[in-house]
């Protein structure tokens, strides 16, 4: 199980933030999308999104920042 403690601190952190900000910024309806194919059970279709989303350079250097920080 993940320690809701640890995702929470990784969440509200400056690069966190600056992610979900990025995310909801150029694909405001994507993460919808994605809770919606997660929920449905659909997980491929999430992962695929997911993995979309996250390839751009910007993401790709705040996802290596957020690694730093676990």
């Amino acid at each position: 199980m993940p320690d809701i403690a640890a995702l929470l601190k990784i969440a509200q952190s400056p690069a966190g933030q600056k992610l979900l900000t990025m995310l909801k910024t150029n694909n405001p309806n994507e993460l919808d999308s994605i809770a919606s194919a997660a929920a449905s059970g659909n997980l491929e279709e999430a992962k695929r999104k997911i993995s979309t989303m996250l390839s751009s350079k910007e993401a790709q250097e705040l996802l290596k920042q957020l690694e730093n920080q676990l």
